[in-house]
């Protein structure tokens, strides 16, 4: 539950950011950085799908859950906060960007939590090491 609040508490500090100057003029920053959060959404809403009943917000699988290892989990094992990351970032870009130090907050919050959660998984699901030796990347196809 604690990760659960943490996360919330941080996003919201991260949009409140966004009202704080120096804003920007729309400019190809602003456009791109709305672009970056689009892709973040869709990359989101994409895993978000592909769980299916599996999706829960809190680091423990669902009773009945299945281990899913196709579509963007194919590429990173948290497609999910990769796709938060990449929504608060562009948002960040295109508003203020003191939101972009908020949302570094929020990917080493999410970082932390998918070492729990992937933790949990591991003990859940025994074929769940050879998928995390077949996709080496937790956010980020060939970075992190």
């Amino acid at each position: 539950m604690i990760w659960v609040v943490a996360q919330f508490l941080v996003m919201a500090g991260v949009v409140v950011s966004w009202y704080f100057p120096p804003h920007y003029d729309v400019t190809a920053l602003h456009w791109a950085g709305l672009a970056v959060a689009l892709t973040g959404v869709a990359l989101a809403v994409w895993a978000r799908r592909t769980l299916g009943r599996s999706f829960t917000m809190f680091p423990r699988p669902k009773p009945g859950a299945k281990l899913v290892t196709d579509g963007p989990f194919a590429l990173v094992r948290h497609p999910i906060y990769a796709g938060g990351i990449l929504l608060f970032a562009g948002c960040s870009l295109a508003f203020s960007p003191w939101g972009l130090a908020a949302t570094l907050v929020l990917a080493l919050l999410w970082a932390a939590k998918a070492r729990v959660e992937e933790r949990r998984l591991a003990e859940r699901f025994p074929a769940y090491a050879a998928y995390r030796e077949r996709v080496r990347k937790r956010l980020l196809p060939f970075v992190y």
